[in-house]
């Protein structure tokens, strides 16, 4: 309300310093919202962007990201949308990167003007993964006969319950090549006249921030509030922007769903996210965290 009511006001009695409005990027990125932990999704972050960008007198917007990758098509809209509202705003963008900013993470973070780190921050994995597991001998240990039938020979791919083709993974990996090329490219076009010429800088290896910025991944090292207070001086203010909700909230879902169909969702709901946990736990502890 301090902020509509500001402009209305005589210059005296306006409240001095720039408002930052500040959006926080932190988890896994994944196109559905994750049960137990934190994730990011366009969905999921689109509000508190919007929100973010509309103030019409800050001379930038903050953005914090602390995530080890995920999605890379989530990370990419949530790029291009970031990019969108900064030309459609007219607004700078400084993004800070806090514990890591890998793999999408650090495609997210290209999205600003200016990336700053701490000196102890993870940036890079510029590459792109797939992971999974295969149960082929488990199935036979417990007798367990896994029967598949399609129309159409490619139905199948990969399906962790029957042996591995080589095709398969031939397919796989070509496919991995070509997302990895749109990643590059976009680097590239984002940190143009920065980025050190180094053979390892797109093999997926990720770096500190201090060695980041040696190799153009990082444009300064330092905290949020420390480099805001500089740029815009001591009475800069920080606004934490926080995604709209509905009147109800997340609760308004349950109204409505009968005591049968509860019991069924918590337990899905319970399985899948012990699932979706181990694989969250996975990314952040390929880089020690």
């Amino acid at each position: 309300m301090r902020r509509l009511l500001a402009p209305l006001l005589p210059r005296s009695m306006r409240p001095e310093g720039a408002t930052i409005p500040v959006v926080r990027l932190h988890g896994t990125i994944m196109p559905s919202g994750g049960q137990f932990r934190p994730t990011l999704s366009l969905a999921s972050t689109a509000g508190a962007l919007q929100k973010a960008f509309s103030y019409k007198d800050a001379p930038a917007v903050a953005i914090s990201i602390n995530s080890p990758g995920g999605s890379p098509v989530q990370a990419r809209l949530i790029f291009r949308r970031i990019r969108d509202l900064a030309a459609e705003k007219n607004k700078h963008v400084i993004v800070f990167v806090e514990d890591v900013a890998a793999s999408g993470g650090y495609m997210i973070a290209v999205a600003g003007d200016e990336i700053v780190a701490d000196p102890s921050s993870i940036v890079g994995s510029i590459g792109v993964i797939s992971a999974g597991f295969g149960f082929t001998e488990l199935i036979k240990k417990i007798g367990v006969d896994r029967r598949v039938y399609t129309a159409g020979e490619n139905k199948a791919v990969l399906d962790p319950f029957q042996p591995e083709k080589e095709q398969d993974i031939e397919r796989l990996k070509a496919l991995q090549l070509e997302v990895h090329e749109t990643f590059i490219e976009l680097v590239k076009e984002r940190r143009s006249g920065k980025l050190v010429d180094s053979p390892d800088l797109f093999t997926g290896l990720f770096w500190t921030g201090k060695k980041g910025m040696d190799l153009g991944l990082v444009d300064a090292l330092g905290d949020m509030r420390s480099f805001l207070k500089a740029r815009y001086g001591e009475k800069t203010r920080l606004r934490l922007i926080s995604a709209p909700r509905g009147l109800f909230g997340r609760r308004l879902a349950l109204f409505g769903a009968d005591r049968e169909e509860l019991a069924p969702r918590a337990f899905g709901g319970l399985a899948g996210g012990v699932i979706e946990a181990l694989e969250d736990r996975a990314l952040w502890a390929r880089f020690g965290l």
